[in-house]
């Protein structure tokens, strides 16, 4: 890797005139990693200063098909060249609604928007709108957006804004209706996630009783039933997330996967709801921008045409195969949880996420870009070789968390090896796993392993990078 020179040159820059260098969830999530980005191809990215990463994060899930898809592209330059934010919407607005009620079961109608929060906001409001009540219950420790109303940091919110929402614990039924009946004749509907991915902590998938006790429940009060598919919507199904659940909502949030990077975002929602909708304004400058439409409806044709959503089931698949052997090999207890295509990893009694932080920062060092608190993303781009590299370097990750561990317990350093920038490209292959240790099973999608690696040193390995160059501006 190099020295930095060119990021750290960006954050000089940034703290004069951006309040604190960088905000939001884009802010670096440690010390060894690149605040600035140069480009995106496929399932890699390059930081400013050139160093190439397998992109296990995905702009934090909006790229499903990867950087740069040819033909969500294409879609997006030829809308560019007629069309993009004008006094009206284009007619793509009309074509991308249709293709949306068409591909979601419980979708009846469509408003787009910009971002996650738009969207768990409007629907919040059109449950309100429909309902004429105000109370809106929650999850514990959920994340539906940047609001006031939902923002997970305290600074200049108030008490007033939380004052409408109740709170449950995920899939605990008993929980929702408890809260439910202290909302009594206020309660204008039930916000939930497909499943539970709150940041920094193992990931939890739906139970299926839960998911329909829910529908149940919002039946027999009046209430809406609102889903969260900001983060999960087109990665874990063609279609609402909780659709293989058997489960509809009256309305859902959606965005990250919706236009493969273009800035987008929509309600769905059902007939009975279509008043509310109706009867609220919402509205924003660019909003009504062609461009992502366009992209939007490339993105979601390709899932279909591509069997993206089956693919990233797949290499996700290996890739937690992978990953848990590692960990096995290295006698390190870990929890590897949530679907596939949106893993998480965590160590057995790590403290303030510091196991997490060594092997975050050591797997980027070896040239895969993933997190030590966020749920990471497969995209559909990934193939045989980027899984072979992005394994490369989480087996080098994992030594360096032995490592941390014995100097923490007084032993004998054992040094790390640095990847090798140098070392070409493995030739093209199809999506395989590289040569490791077979599991005996698949295993559940969440799992747990631990064991130890017998008849060789435990830095015998270390990973490689790619040594392409960033691709060029188009």
């Amino acid at each position: 890797m190099s020295d930095g020179t060119a990021d750290r040159q960006l954050r000089e820059r940034a703290r004069a005139v951006i309040p604190g260098g960088m905000y939001g969830h884009q802010a670096a999530p440690g010390a060894a990693y690149p605040q600035f980005m140069r480009a995106g191809r496929g399932a890699r990215v390059w930081d400013a200063d050139g160093n190439e990463y397998v992109d296990l994060m995905c702009s934090y899930g909006p790229v499903v098909l990867g950087h740069r898809h040819p033909a969500v592209e294409a879609a997006a330059r030829v809308q560019a060249e007629t069309g993009d934010c004008m006094n009206a919407p284009g007619p793509v607005m009309v074509d991308l609604a249709e293709l949306l009620t068409q591909t979601v079961r419980h979708a009846d109608w469509a408003i787009l928007a910009k971002n996650g929060t738009d969207a768990t906001t409007m629907c919040c409001t059109i449950a309100r709108a429909q309902t004429g009540r105000s109370k809106i219950l929650v999850a514990k420790g959920a994340y539906h957006g940047a609001a006031p109303w939902c923002t997970p940091r305290p600074a200049g919110v108030t008490a007033a804004d939380h004052a409408n929402l109740g709170h449950y614990t995920f899939n605990d039924l008993a929980s929702v209706q408890q809260a439910a009946a202290e909302a009594g004749d206020d309660l204008a509907g039930i916000l939930v996630s497909p499943f539970k991915h709150d940041a920094g902590y193992d990931q939890e998938l739906v139970d299926p009783a839960f998911a329909r006790g829910l529908r149940t429940l919002c039946d027999e009060k009046g209430a809406a039933l609102i889903l969260d598919d900001v983060r999960a919507g087109f990665r874990l199904h063609l279609g609402s997330s909780w659709e293989p659940v058997g489960v509809d909502p009256d309305l859902s949030a959606w965005s990250k996967a919706i236009a493969n990077g273009r800035a987008l975002a929509a309600v769905l929602g059902s007939d009975a709801f279509r008043d509310g909708a109706k009867n609220v304004f919402v509205t924003g400058s660019f909003w009504f921008s062609a461009v992502p439409m366009a992209a939007a409806i490339a993105t979601i044709t390709a899932l279909k045409d591509e069997n993206a959503i089956e693919a990233m089931h797949r290499i996700g698949t290996a890739l937690r195969d992978g990953i848990v052997d590692q960990a096995r090999s290295w006698d390190l207890a870990v929890n590897y949880t949530g679907p596939p295509v949106m893993p998480y990893l965590t160590f057995a009694g790590d403290q303030d996420h510091q196991l997490a932080g060594v092997f975050a920062a050591q797997a980027l060092r070896g040239g895969a870009y993933l997190h030590p608190r966020h749920n990471w993303f497969v995209s559909a781009a990934m193939t045989g070789d980027d899984l072979a590299l992005a394994l490369e370097a989480t087996d080098q990750a994992f030594a360096a968390v032995r490592k941390h561990l014995g100097q923490l317990a007084g032993g004998p350093p054992c040094p790390v090896q640095q990847p090798n920038p140098t070392r070409p490209r493995p030739p093209p292959s199809g999506p395989r796993r590289p040569m490791l240790r077979r599991r005996s099973s698949s295993g559940p999608d969440t799992s747990r392993s631990c064991g130890g690696r017998s008849g060789s040193s435990p830095c015998s390995r270390s990973p490689s990078r790619s040594s392409r160059s960033p691709p060029a501006s188009s």
